[in-house]
């Protein structure tokens, strides 16, 4: 697989300084928990991203309820853990999250191409009785130089167009449960429904027992998608819609982006259409 690794392949790389590994265990239901799991016990140097203080920036009209992090105190965060664009990366959460995977893309649309998403996640690693701590690693800070890929992003702007055009080189892709995706229930948003236009590729499809499947298994699953068209992956918030754009890297699609506003951005918008 090319952007996930094992935990045997992890566990070998403990105590290489090249490594840093980044916890990112969150819960949306409680926001403080991802951080107390990580203080009663981690992966050995792991340091721990949160998915709303780190990974997302200052929620307001627009934008959506995850919206991107403040690119310097993102980076600043990222040179306290002694992440520079060389260090290898890996992530991870409880193994079903998405919340590695959204650490994952930012790193990769900063420009940091030595970044991976641990299979299985901490749950894996705890039921194969491989060590774990409670201490807080110190690193010396280094030096990140941005380089910033927009291929990776798309704007709200960029999916108005692809709608009011009808655009046929562009599939958008929507990640949430089909009953979200219909219309038919709402939990978290204010209008239920999908932007019009877009497919349903439920996220959690790409998943089993709390694993990413096989290239092979996420190519069956985008059969009938594509590969020469662009692509826009987008969710409810930008978080779970990762999983896809990882699980479609994996099966070798090229042109990918999300959109990270998704459908709670798309929906601040009056004017927008809602299918």
């Amino acid at each position: 697989m090319k952007y996930v690794v094992k935990k045997e392949w992890l566990l070998k790389r403990l105590d290489d300084q090249q490594v840093r590994i980044v916890d990112c265990r969150f819960s949306l239901a409680n926001p403080e928990k991802g951080g107390l799991e990580y203080r009663e016990g981690h992966i050995p140097g792991a340091v721990y991203f949160d998915l709303e203080k780190d990974c997302s920036g200052t929620v307001g009209v627009h934008g959506g309820r995850h919206p991107m992090p403040d690119v310097d105190q993102f980076i600043e965060k990222l040179e306290k853990a002694g992440i520079d664009e060389n260090t290898l990366v890996i992530a991870y959460d409880n193994g079903d999250g998405p919340y590695a995977a959204r650490f994952w893309w930012l790193l990769r649309y900063f420009g940091h191409e030595k970044a991976y998403v641990l299979n299985g996640g901490i749950k894996e690693w705890v039921n194969a009785s491989y060590p774990t701590t409670t201490k807080i690693p110190f690193f010396e800070k280094t030096k990140f130089n941005a380089s910033i890929d927009s291929d990776l992003l798309a704007t709200m702007e960029e999916v108005k167009e692809v709608v009011m055009q009808q655009q046929d080189h562009v599939i958008l892709i929507d990640s949430r449960e089909q009953k979200r995706y219909l219309g038919i229930e709402e939990p978290i948003d204010k209008k239920a429904g999908h932007i019009p236009g877009a497919v349903n590729k439920p996220w959690m499809e790409g998943l089993r027992d709390g694993h990413i499947k096989s290239a092979e298994e996420q190519m069956e699953r985008f059969a009938d998608i594509d590969r020469e068209k662009q692509l826009i992956v987008y969710c409810g918030s930008g978080v779970t819609a990762v999983p896809n754009f990882l699980s479609l890297k994996e099966a070798g699609f090229e042109k990918v982006k999300l959109y990270v506003g998704s459908f709670s951005d798309w929906i601040s918008y009056e004017d927008n259409e809602i299918e």
